[in-house]
């Protein structure tokens, strides 16, 4: 699924003469802007996971659940709160008659760290965690004050966590796709992901389009070999996990400082998705009925995405399992492939035997599992690590094998995690923007795609509507499949 698009696209490439000079300029900008905005994510991410790192608050978990929100909260949602927020008509510009400068460069960096400093702050946040408490302990009966506290214990840990994290983000910011489209475009703003799609969708040029995928590919693996170099162990060693009390930390200064983080992060986060449902919750009743069948084809594809997805990462989780690593690489492989590439060899492959268009629905539930499967991998592997752990030895006395073991042994015990690996699926795929705007027709459109047409005509309240109805599937989406899953275990 991986390697037959990308060869089928090679296939037809003429070489690295098909490129243009402006493919040069998307070349910089991508790298530009994803340095940029991975760098921004980072370095605001660090103040707000160090206050939720060190503080204990009524809500908290709360708070942790609304930072995981964007990560599955449909972009091109997204990117409508933010027209709404920052736009020319937006509320920044009610409440200070000046509108920031939201299309080209500053829109897509802005919504990039919409997007990735939650993320960022998910994983520094689990980097605070590994400090061992004990050394928290001791630096305070050795009197270290907060700056002491951050150059001894703190800065060590994020030179060993912010390049992976950094790495993460820049590589998301370089295959994005829907935001380049709404809020980037022209000369100074287009991505190679954004040439990739002109280049097949308006001039049909394969041999462009595999050369800037090559470019895309060499992007992620020099990105992936720079932090791998860079990243650095901790040294701490291990704790007895034993919470402590952060003394460091106490006074009424650092109190409002981490206070003032954590409010400012939620602010915005919370606005731009707020106004959206406020926005569009009274126009549900006026959706036309083209929006509700692309509401139910978006609604399909989540599911048969999810689905599907289970029935890949499982098997392939059970193998990193049992010790065959390879099998994780070619997971991981996939997050630095060009999803519009996929669905371009896709194309290919179908062109001498069918018509392409008739497939292009369950394309992009193909696509979206690919996709997909790096996280569902993260959520399976420790769990069939720690069955085989506890629960190998036994079965094997019992002789539980294949089938058996599946249904006795294994499912009973991982529901969870699927259900978490077919809810994260089902959510990132109802609200997908990228192979379906390659080739599909007019009555395939997805409600994102019809989201997107809705604001290219500047019918914004309809719009707004659409974007409700995408938020709703998502995250109910998310909430079934992973609801499923712990009523199972609690079961």
């Amino acid at each position: 699924m991986l390697l037959a698009p990308l060869i089928a696209t090679l296939t037809r490439a003429e070489g690295w003469t098909g490129l243009r000079p402006s493919d040069g300029s998307a070349l910089w900008f991508t790298l530009w802007q994803a340095a940029v905005s991975a760098a921004l994510s980072v370095l605001l991410a660090i103040p707000v996971a160090r206050a939720l790192a060190r503080r204990r608050f009524p809500g908290r978990g709360a708070v942790v659940l609304v930072l995981g929100a964007p990560f599955i909260l449909p972009t091109i949602v997204a990117v409508l709160g933010l027209v709404a927020v920052f736009g020319r008509s937006g509320l920044v510009a009610d409440l200070t008659g000046w509108s920031p400068p939201l299309y080209g460069p500053q829109g897509v960096i802005l919504a990039h760290v919409f997007f990735n400093m939650p993320l960022a702050v998910r994983l520094i946040v689990q980097g605070w965690a590994t400090v061992p408490g004990e050394r928290l302990r001791l630096a305070a009966s050795l009197g270290f004050g907060p700056g002491d506290t951050f150059r001894v214990l703190e800065w060590p840990m994020l030179r060993a966590v912010v390049p992976g994290v950094f790495l993460v983000v820049f590589l998301i910011c370089t295959t994005s796709f829907a935001i380049a489209l709404a809020l980037g475009g022209g000369p100074r703003a287009t991505t190679v992901e954004l040439a990739i799609y002109a280049a097949f969708r308006f001039d049909f040029d394969l041999g462009r389009a595999a050369a800037l995928a090559g470019m895309q590919l060499a992007i992620g693996v020099v990105a992936a070999t720079a932090t791998l170099r860079l990243s650095l162990p901790s040294g701490f060693g291990a704790g007895l996990d034993r919470p402590v009390r952060r003394w460091d930390s106490q006074g009424a200064i650092l109190r409002l400082q981490d206070v003032a983080c954590i409010a400012a992060a939620c602010l915005f986060l919370l606005t731009p998705l707020t106004m959206v449902l406020a926005g569009g919750a009274t126009h549900l009743p006026d959706i036309e009925a083209s929006v509700w069948r692309a509401a139910l084809r978006s609604l399909v594809i989540a599911v048969g995405a999810a689905l599907a997805t289970a029935a890949v990462a499982f098997p392939m989780a059970l193998a990193v399992a049992s010790g065959r690593r390879w099998v994780d690489v070619v997971a991981v492989l996939t997050i630095t492939a060009s999803p519009l590439v996929l669905g371009i060899g896709t194309y290919v492959l179908l062109l001498p035997v069918t018509n392409p268009l008739v497939w292009a629905l369950p394309v992009t539930a193909a696509v979206n599992v690919l996709l997909a499967l790096p996280f569902a991998m993260r959520a399976l592997v420790p769990a069939l690590r720690d069955l085989t752990a506890d629960y190998g030895r036994l079965s094997a006395s019992l002789g539980l094998t294949g089938a058996a073991w599946l249904r006795v042994v294994a499912l009973p015990r991982l529901r969870g995690p699927l259900g978490y690996a077919m809810g994260l699926t089902a959510a990132l795929s109802a609200g997908d923007l990228g192979v379906i705007a390659l080739f599909a027709r007019p009555e395939d459109a997805t409600l994102p795609l019809k989201l997107y047409q809705l604001m290219g005509a500047y019918r914004m309240a309809d719009a707004q509507a659409a974007g409700v109805l995408l938020v709703v599937i998502a995250l109910g989406l998310f909430w079934a499949f992973e609801r499923a899953g712990r009523d199972a275990d609690a079961g």
